[in-house]
């Protein structure tokens, strides 16, 4: 199968392989158990939003990176009807405080009805639990990237011509495809829309020739959905 062709189906296997994900993730955790000193605060929110959870983390290391913070912090899903997952992490960011605690903000997105917590490993302190209401939503999500154009205004990636790259794809209301579009060594703003909520992830690019590189390490983005991240680093070349 000739490259085009592959990456013409990467968005319909993403959906695939996220469904499958969905599948193996339906089996339910026990209740978290709040340690002494720990809040037991459990909010209720609906399907298909979002919360910002911000906390800090003694993680015992010097300066400890995000991708590290959000391996120690265990998700937990307890669905009301068994199946899937209830919650999902879009992005996180942070930096480490003077006393040399971690200062962490996860953007939490709700899919399904149920009980979903976060939990640190190192002491087991609940971070977040809530109680999830309303209907399901479809496990299947369509990847949405948009791209600005240096001056505040943002244009939908077409990836109608199942582009090899992002930038080959064309640019929705325009005529000129993303290479004509973004000047090399420019920098652009790319937002990437994959969850319930509809919730955008935003991440500052540069284009260095026929490649793009992330000017920052954070935000971290989809960490709770790799095969979104595999397919975003393939059409943005960070790979």
């Amino acid at each position: 199968m000739s490259n085009e062709k592959k990456l013409g189906l990467l968005a319909l296997l993403l959906c695939l392989v996220l469904q499958g994900c969905d599948r193996k993730s339906s089996a339910t955790s026990p209740p978290p158990q709040s340690p002494a000193g720990a809040s037991s605060d459990v909010q209720t929110m609906e399907v298909a939003k979002a919360v910002m959870v911000t906390v800090e983390l003694d993680m015992g290391k010097k300066n400890p990176t995000i991708a590290e913070a959000l391996s120690e912090i265990e998700r937990r899903h307890q669905p009301d009807d068994g199946q899937g997952r209830t919650f999902a992490v879009l992005d996180a960011y942070g930096e480490m405080t003077p006393e040399g605690k971690l200062h962490i903000s996860m953007h939490v997105s709700s899919e399904r009805p149920g009980t979903g917590s976060l939990i640190f490993k190192g002491t087991g302190e609940v971070l977040w639990t809530a109680k999830i209401i309303g209907q399901p939503v479809s496990p299947i999500k369509n990847l949405t990237i948009l791209i600005d154009d240096g001056a505040g205004k943002t244009f939908t990636i077409d990836g109608s011509n199942n582009p090899q790259s992002i930038l080959d794809a064309k640019i929705q209301g325009r005529s000129e495809i993303v290479r004509e579009f973004w000047p090399d060594k420019a920098e652009r703003e790319f937002t990437f829309i994959y969850s319930a909520c509809g919730c955008p992830v935003k991440v500052k690019v540069k284009r260095a020739g026929d490649k793009t590189l992330r000017t920052s390490d954070t935000p971290v983005i989809f960490p709770d959905d790799p095969a979104a991240v595999v397919t975003i680093s393939r059409l943005m070349r960070w790979q």
